[in-house]
């Protein structure tokens, strides 16, 4: 699901929370978040319990120590991953009983989601562009997606890993005009908040005018914002500097106030993509125990206290994640195999057992 390669191939030109009470270690001060009417904020976050969720399943059958384990990913508010697996015929019912099941009974819950739906994609993406049937296709996915979620709160993230959109053939923007298309879709929907993706800070070398190349025209002028970190195990310190850099770049640009979502599911113990030297950076090694570094494991749960001394900011950074983050989210998998291909029990407690976090 990453894409360190592609610098050398093609450089880049019945649970819920409650947000005011979740995730942080016992006694920590808080901090609110000072972004601008932050929709994430001050209402309850929906946990979804049904078989879409890879882990809600796993923790169901689970007993004794290992579903206390479990619990700190099933029992978290999370993104599940919508994409083209889930058919046209049916995606609307689909996302409908999605929303429903994490509302759990209450329309003011927030309901998160990322949307995957492009077709090619990935390295894909980097051979061949969409065809006419697969961008009609696509934008009647949207259309039955954004259908689905009506009037619910969410946040969605779109496209994880679109930096591929920028090795399509020929520099074209076929990618991008599609992820407009969503986005302006998406965004229209009475209480959806739309987080772009940007890649991560270790992906994009720290530069925002690539991040600009991806969200400019995939349409951040209609989004909340964009989303950071997706697929990549690099620091959240590291991730909010980036996102301050890229809001401020977008306002020089002529596109302000624009917050990011960082994800947290899996840097506990943050490491660089490009520094990777394992066989395997999508499936990258699970930390051993609590005292392993450079490996993967449950990051800060989702929150929007973003700038909680307990989440061991620099001074800076905390100032930077009030300003410009809107909450740190739960949009990666870590405990799928390579990210994507089903559940991995054993890589799922390995996580879970060395998460530097305490569980919910």
């Amino acid at each position: 699901m990453s894409l360190v390669a592609l610098f050398v191939v093609a450089p880049l030109s019945a649970h819920t929370y409650t947000l005011d009470a979740s995730a942080s270690a016992p006694g920590a001060a808080r901090a609110a978040s000072l972004t601008v009417d932050n929709p994430l904020a001050g209402r309850r976050w929906g946990v979804y319990r049904g078989p879409l969720e890879h882990s809600w399943r796993a923790y169901r059958s689970a007993d004794g120590a290992q579903r206390e384990q479990l619990a700190k990913i099933a029992l978290r508010p999370k993104a599940t991953w919508f994409s083209q697996w889930l058919r046209t015929d049916r995606v609307r019912k689909n996302v409908a009983e999605y929303v429903a099941n994490s509302q759990q009974g209450d329309p003011q819950a927030l309901v998160q989601m990322a949307v995957f739906g492009l077709q090619p994609w990935e390295r894909e993406a980097c051979g061949r562009l969409p065809s006419a049937d697969e961008r009609d296709t696509y934008k009647r996915w949207v259309d039955l997606v954004a259908a689905g979620i009506g009037e619910a709160h969410v946040a969605l993230v779109l496209q994880p890993d679109a930096p591929f959109a920028l090795c399509a053939p020929g520099g074209s923007d076929a990618f991008l005009r599609l992820m407009r298309y969503a986005t302006e879709r998406f965004a229209s929907q009475p209480n959806t908040s739309v987080y772009i993706e940007a890649g991560a800070a270790d992906w994009l070398r720290d530069d925002p005018a690539k991040a600009l190349k991806i969200l400019v025209p995939a349409g951040i002028r209609s989004a909340r914002g964009f989303a950071l970190n997706s697929t990549h195990y690099d620091s959240t310190e590291r991730q909010v500097r980036f996102a301050a850099a890229v809001s401020e770049a977008l306002a020089a640009h002529g596109i302000p106030g624009k917050y990011a979502v960082v994800n947290t599911a899996q840097n506990g113990k943050p490491f660089k993509g490009y520094e990777y030297d394992g066989p395997n950076f999508d499936n990258a090694r699970p930390c051993a125990d609590r005292d392993d570094a450079r490996c993967v494991t449950l990051g800060i749960p989702p929150t929007t206290e973003v700038a909680d001394p307990a989440w061991g900011l620099s001074a800076e950074g905390a100032a930077d994640a009030a300003a410009y983050v809107d909450g740190y989210l739960w949009f990666g998998r870590p405990w799928l195999y390579n990210q994507a291909q089903g559940w991995d029990q054993q890589r799922a407690l390995s996580i879970a057992r060395t998460t530097p976090y305490p569980g919910p």
